[in-house]
């Protein structure tokens, strides 16, 4: 896989920055480093630049709602941009209960959080950032022991920490990467070509249709009324 400094030189030659051959100075490491990771930080919230949901377990205490997630939080792992479905709880009898995924003024209704001891049924995730970087899950009723949370998030997309880091996203984020990026760098600055323009569309289009869900067909129950329901046409 390429070097970060390899896609930055290959981005600048694509605005005419750069010749073949040519390197880069150590502030231009810096700056560009800083600007392509500022692209990739905003590509993460986009659901249809993230390659895949991440599915991640982890224990919960008894009698406790709320856990921090991120580097270094209660749950230690990269921080989710966002926590989808279908998330659940696992009993020590590996036996699942599904989890519904609720928002803040959901949670904020409730008036006795830490009520019970039981099988959690809602989740809230509180994706503030707060000064650790640290986001917050939530979950209702207080659980029991031996209780394990099962989570599917959106993980932010690769982040480089110094030029020499290579790239590892899959097949076709390499050119969306170098085209959008020498737009990126092009803004204000430098005219772009309607070819790259057309390139870093199409690159990144492609990107999301491959990464696009799948649906699954159904059927309203009133059509099928008299008929066994079944994976197509649903209850």
């Amino acid at each position: 896989m390429p070097a970060v400094s390899t896609m930055i030189l290959r981005s600048m030659r694509l605005i005419g920055e750069k010749s073949r051959g040519a390197t880069l100075t150590s502030d231009e490491q810096a700056e560009c480093l800083y600007e392509l990771n500022s692209m990739m930080d905003a590509w993460s919230i986009e659901r249809l630049m993230c390659y895949q949901v991440t599915q991640e377990s982890f224990a919960l205490t008894a009698n406790t709602v709320s856990y921090t997630i991120g580097s270094g939080g209660t749950f230690n792992t990269a921080r989710p941009t966002k926590i989808v479905d279908p998330c659940f709880i696992r009993d020590s009898s590996n036996l699942d209960s599904p989890l519904t995924i609720i928002d803040s003024e959901t949670y904020g209704a409730i008036v006795k959080k830490n009520t019970g001891m039981t099988y959690p049924s809602y989740l809230f995730y509180d994706h503030g950032f707060n000064a650790s970087g640290l986001a917050t899950i939530f979950v209702y009723p207080a659980p029991s022991s031996a209780l394990t949370l099962f989570i599917n998030s959106w993980k932010q997309l690769q982040n480089f920490s110094n030029v020499s880091t290579a790239m590892l996203l899959p097949p076709g984020y390499q050119l969306a990467i170098e085209s959008n990026f020498a737009i990126h760098l092009a803004a204000g600055q430098t005219s772009v070509s309607n070819e790259l323009a057309k390139v870093a569309r199409e690159s990144k289009a492609a990107i999301k249709s491959i990464n696009i869900p799948d649906t699954m067909m159904s059927l309203d129950v009133g059509i099928v009324r008299g008929y066994r329901s079944n994976i197509l046409t649903g209850p």
